[in-house]
C-alpha cells in the first residue's frame, strides 16, 4: 500500500469510485480510495439499478443525465425506458407540473394517455389509469457491475483501490490541515481527504472534528417470482407509479418492487456500526405490505405470485434529502461526497464529476448552492431530530409535497421571544431551519402548527388563506403591519480586519460611515451570487451581515472558506439567537414608533438605508431602516430576554393605527409587487448581478478586490445575454403558479418561472423569468405552462407597485 497521495477517497460505493475516476481522469492520477469492505459493501450493493433522467431540479437533472451518459460509455447501462404513471387526477396535475418544471430546465417530456401506457405495459390494469410521464431513454443499471466499471476505469488511469482497508483516523496539522489518513493496513501521507463513506459519513467526519447529519433510513425492495404464462419481458420499461408509492423494474421474469412507506424507521441513530457492510437489516412484510398491495392494483396478476425475497437496507438521508457535497469550511483538505440521500447511480456520476471540478479548479459547471455541506444549523447536529427530519423526507420521496405543505417532523425546535404573542394572534406556523415562522394569522382561530396545508384544503387549488393574506398585505400598504423576523440570520464580524474580509466578501463598497446600510451580494469567483445580504456598519470595526432563516448557517461557512492566514484578526459569529426582530412597516410605521421613543424618526435624521442604536425605556434597540416588502419601515433588533417589552409597546402604540400582524405568505406578496428577488429562486450560482438587475450593488471602481470582481468587469464588457425580467401571467384571476414552469415564446421553450405568486394589493399574477434580450422588453408577449395549458403572460415594468419608491423614501 502506497504510503504517500494527494488524494484518498474514503469510501466504495458508486459516489467514491465516481470521484476517484474523476479525478483520476482530469489528471490527478496520484490519489488513492480505501474501502473498509468491499467495493458496493454498503448501500450501493443493495440499490434497486433503475435510472431516470427526470426531475424538477436542473441540477440533478444534469447530473442524472451525465451519469446516464458515463455508464452508456462503460457499457453498462440498459436503456428501456420508464414510465411516471398517475392514478388519480390530482397525480395526473402533479406530473403535468412536473412536465412544465423539467421543459423549462431543457428535459423533452410530455405524458402519454392511459391508451399509449397499455401499448407499453398490456398487462397493467386500465383502473384509475389517468396518464404518465414516458421516458425512452431511461433505463436501469446492474449495481455492482457499474460500481466495478467505474473502479476499473479509475485504476486504468493510475488511481489505486485498497479494499479490506479500515480508516481509524486522520490526522490535522497545527494550522488544521489535512496531512494523514491512517488505516489499519498503514498510513497515508495526504494533503486531501473525501469522505464518501455513505451511512459512515459521520464517524469519518468526527475524525476533523466535525458534526454533520447522517440518518440510515431502512428502505425495502421485494423479488418476486415470475408465474408461468405472464412473465414480464426483460426489456419492458421501468414504472413508479407515485399515487400508490412504489417503482418497480423488471427481473427474472416478473418485477423488482420497492415502496417508500409512510413510517420508515431510522437505524444507528447514533451511528452506523464499522462491522455492517452489504448484510440487510431486519425487514418488516406487515410495513411493506400496504406498497405490495397497491403494486397488484396496478398489476392485478402479481397477487398471485410468490415472494423470492424482501430486502431491507439502509440509506444514508441528510435531514432534507439532498447530499453534502464540497468542502468544510476550517478543516482544509477535508471534503465531502456523502449522504447521497437515494440518488445513488442518478447522482453517482454527476456528484463525482462536480466534485472533481471544484477541487481541482475551484469552480463547478452545476449549481451545487444548494448541496453545500456546511449549510445545517447546529440544532441538525442531534441526532434524533436529523433522524426525523430524513425519515419526514423519505415519506416525501413520491408522495406529493405540495408548495404550501410544511414538515411536521419535531416540532417545536425554536421559537422566538414574541411565539407567545403571536399564539395568541392566532398564528398559523410554518417551518424554516427549525424556526416556527408565522405563515399568516387566523385571528378568530386558535393557533396551528401548518402541515399537509394543500392536501387539506383540495391540492392544486386557490389556498384557504387567500382572503387571509389579501388583508394582511392591505393592512401594510394602507396603515401598518408588525412581523416577527427573528429568524433572520445575524452574523457579526469583528475586529482590526473586519473591513477587510468584509470588502472582500461582498460585491458592494462596504467602506461606508458607521449607520450605514448596504445591500449587497457573495459571489463566486466566475461572478454568480451565493449570497444575499443586507449589511449595516456598527462600528469601525463592527459590520452585521442579516441573512435568509434557511441560508444563515450557509454563509457563515462561505465566510470562513473565504478568510486568509494573512487577514488581520477578525472574529465571525453567529449572533442570530442573541437578538429577536420586529419588523414595522406601512405609512403609518413611522407614527406608531415615534410614539415609544424619543428618537428623531423622521426622514430627514433616520434616512433610509441607515441604522441607529437608541433606548427605549431603558432596552437597547438596533433600528434599521430597510424594507422587503416595499413600504416605510424599519427592523428593529432587540436582545432576546428583553424583547417583549418593544414588542408589547408597538403593539399598545399601533392600536389607533390599525396595525396588524401579518406573517411570511403576505411578505411572498408583497415582494413580488416590488421585484424584490429571492436567494436560490430568483438569484443562483449561474447568474451574475448584471443579468439579474442588481448591477447597482456593483462597485467595480470602488478600492476592494471582492471575490468575482474579474469575472464581473469581463461581464460588463462583453454584456449580459439574458435578463430577469416580472411578467404578468393571465388574467386578475388566481391562478396556481408556483414557481418553475416553463415559459413559451411563439410556442417555444425559451425559460422557466422563478419565484411566482399572486399580488394581492394590484391583483394580479407575477413571476420573474430569465430571458434572452430579444424578449427581455416590455410588452413581449408570452406563455406559460400551467398544467397542461398554455396561459398568456407580458413583460412589464421590474417593479409594479411603486417603481419610484416614493413610498420607502417618504
Amino acid at each position: 500500500m502506497k504510503d504517500q497521495a494527494r488524494v484518498v477517497v474514503i469510501g466504495g460505493g458508486i459516489t467514491g469510485c465516481s470521484v476517484l475516476y474523476h479525478l483520476a481522469k482530469a489528471g490527478w492520477t496520484d490519489v488513492v480510495l480505501v474501502e473498509k469492505g468491499e467495493l458496493t459493501s454498503g448501500a450501493t450493493c443493495h440499490a434497486a439499478g433503475t435510472l431516470t433522467e427526470f426531475n424538477t431540479s436542473k441540477t440533478i437533472m444534469r447530473m442524472r443525465q451525465y451519469s446516464v451518459g458515463l455508464y452508456r460509455e462503460l457499457k453498462t447501462y440498459d436503456e428501456i425506458g420508464s414510465l411516471n404513471i398517475a392514478s388519480s387526477p390530482e397525480m395526473l396535475k402533479t406530473l403535468q407540473r412536473n412536465v412544465s418544471r423539467a421543459k423549462g430546465i431543457g428535459l423533452n417530456a410530455n405524458i402519454i394517455s392511459p391508451k399509449e401506457i397499455l401499448e407499453l405495459l398490456p398487462w397493467a390494469s386500465e383502473k384509475d389509469l389517468y396518464g404518465a410521464v414516458y421516458l425512452p431513454e431511461d433505463g436501469q443499471i446492474d449495481p455492482h457491475e457499474t460500481t466495478y466499471a467505474v473502479a476499473k476505469a479509475a485504476t486504468n488511469l493510475g488511481a489505486e483501490i485498497y479494499t479490506r482497508t479500515r480508516v481509524t483516523g486522520i490526522e490535522l496539522t497545527s494550522k488544521g490541515e489535512v496531512s494523514k489518513v491512517k488505516t489499519d493496513k498503514g498510513d497515508i501521507q495526504c494533503e486531501m481527504v473525501v469522505n464518501a463513506a455513505g451511512i459512515w459519513s459521520d464517524k469519518i467526519a468526527a475524525m476533523v472534528g466535525v458534526q454533520i447529519p447522517c440518518s440510515a433510513v431502512v428502505h425495502q425492495h421485494i423479488a418476486l417470482e415470475p408465474i408461468p404464462g405472464k412473465e414480464i419481458p426483460i426489456d419492458s420499461p421501468v414504472f413508479r407509479d407515485y399515487e400508490y408509492l412504489v417503482y418497480g423494474r423488471p427481473e427474472g421474469g416478473s418485477y423488482l418492487i420497492g415502496g417508500w412507506e409512510a413510517e420508515p424507521p431510522a437505524c444507528w441513530i447514533d451511528g452506523a456500526p464499522w462491522e455492517h457492510e452489504s448484510s440487510d437489516v431486519p425487514n418488516d412484510l406487515d410495513r411493506f405490505a400496504p406498497m405490495l398491495e397497491d403494486a397488484t392494483k396496478r398489476f392485478p396478476f402479481l397477487a398471485d405470485s410468490g415472494l423470492i425475497r424482501l430486502v431491507a437496507h439502509p440509506d444514508a438521508f441528510t435531514p432534507n434529502s439532498e447530499p453534502l457535497l464540497g468542502p468544510w469550511p476550517g478543516v482544509k483538505g477535508f471534503w465531502l461526497a456523502a449522504n447521497s440521500s437515494m440518488q445513488g447511480f442518478g447522482g453517482g456520476g454527476g456528484m463525482g464529476k462536480s466534485l472533481a471540478e471544484w477541487m481541482m479548479t475551484g469552480q463547478t459547471e452545476w449549481d451545487i448552492y444548494g448541496f453545500r455541506p456546511w449549510r445545517f444549523n447546529k440544532h441538525y447536529n442531534d441526532p434524533y431530530y436529523a433522524a426525523e427530519c430524513a425519515k419526514e423526507c423519505y415519506k416525501y420521496y413520491y408522495h406529493t409535497n405540495y408548495p404550501n405543505d410544511e414538515e411536521s417532523a419535531s416540532r417545536p425546535r425554536r421559537i422566538s421571544p414574541f411565539h407567545h404573542r403571536t399564539q395568541d394572534l392566532g398564528a398559523v406556523y410554518g417551518r424554516k431551519n427549525g424556526w416556527e415562522r408565522v405563515n399568516y394569522f387566523e385571528p378568530q382561530k386558535s393557533w396551528r402548527r401548518a402541515g399537509e396545508e394543500q392536501r387539506e384544503w383540495g391540492g392544486w387549488v386557490e389556498p384557504s388563506y387567500f382572503d387571509t393574506v389579501a388583508n394582511e398585505c392591505k393592512a401594510v400598504r394602507e396603515n401598518v403591519g408588525i412581523f416577527d423576523f427573528t429568524s433572520f440570520g445575524k452574523i457579526d464580524i469583528k475586529g482590526a480586519g473586519a473591513l477587510e474580509l468584509i470588502q472582500r466578501l461582498t460585491d458592494n463598497d462596504m467602506d461606508r460611515p458607521v449607520g450605514a446600510v448596504i445591500y449587497s451580494q457573495f459571489l463566486n469567483d466566475q461572478g454568480g451570487i451565493v449570497g444575499d445580504v443586507v449589511v449595516t456598519r456598527w462600528a469601525n470595526d463592527h459590520f452585521r451581515i442579516i441573512s435568509g432563516s434557511g441560508y444563515v448557517d450557509s454563509d457563515l461557512g462561505w465566510i470562513k472558506l473565504q478568510q486568509l492566514e494573512s487577514d488581520p484578526p477578525v472574529s465571525v459569529l453567529d449572533a442570530t439567537e442573541d437578538y429577536a426582530v420586529i419588523g414595522l412597516w406601512g405609512p403609518k410605521a413611522r407614527q406608531v414608533l415615534q410614539k415609544i421613543t424619543t428618537e428623531d424618526m423622521s426622514n430627514e435624521a433616520f434616512p433610509y438605508m441607515t441604522a441607529k442604536s437608541f433606548d427605549i425605556n431603558g432596552v437597547e434597540v438596533l433600528a434599521q431602516r430597510v424594507t422587503y416588502v416595499g413600504e416605510l419601515g424599519w427592523e428593529l433588533q432587540v436582545p432576546s430576554n428583553k424583547a417583549i417589552f418593544i414588542w408589547d409597546q408597538l403593539w399598545a402604540a399601533g392600536q389607533e393605527h390599525q396595525i396588524t400582524p401579518c406573517g411570511y405568505k403576505a411578505i411572498d406578496s408583497l415582494r413580488l409587487e416590488k421585484g424584490f428577488l429571492g436567494l436560490t429562486s430568483d438569484i443562483t450560482a449561474l447568474e451574475t448581478p448584471y443579468e439579474a438587475r442588481l448591477g447597482f450593488c456593483v462597485k467595480l471602481k470602488a478600492n476592494n478586490n471582492f471575490i468575482g470582481k474579474q469575472a464581473l468587469e469581463k461581464v460588463k464588457a462583453d454584456g449580459v445575454q439574458q435578463k430577469l425580467c416580472t411578467v404578468t401571467v393571465g388574467s386578475e384571476d388566481y391562478l396556481t403558479l408556483y414557481g418553475g414552469e416553463a415559459v413559451l415564446s411563439q410556442g417555444e421553450t425559451v425559460s422557466r418561472l422563478r419565484s411566482a405568486g399572486y399580488g394581492h394589493y394590484i391583483s394580479k399574477n407575477i413571476a420573474y423569468t430569465y430571458l434572452p434580450l430579444e424578449l427581455a422588453k416590455e410588452g413581449t408577449e408570452l406563455s406559460v405552462e400551467i398544467f397542461g395549458e398554455q396561459v398568456q403572460a407580458v413583460v412589464t415594468a421590474d417593479a409594479l407597485y411603486d417603481p419610484k419608491n416614493k413610498t420607502i423614501l417618504s
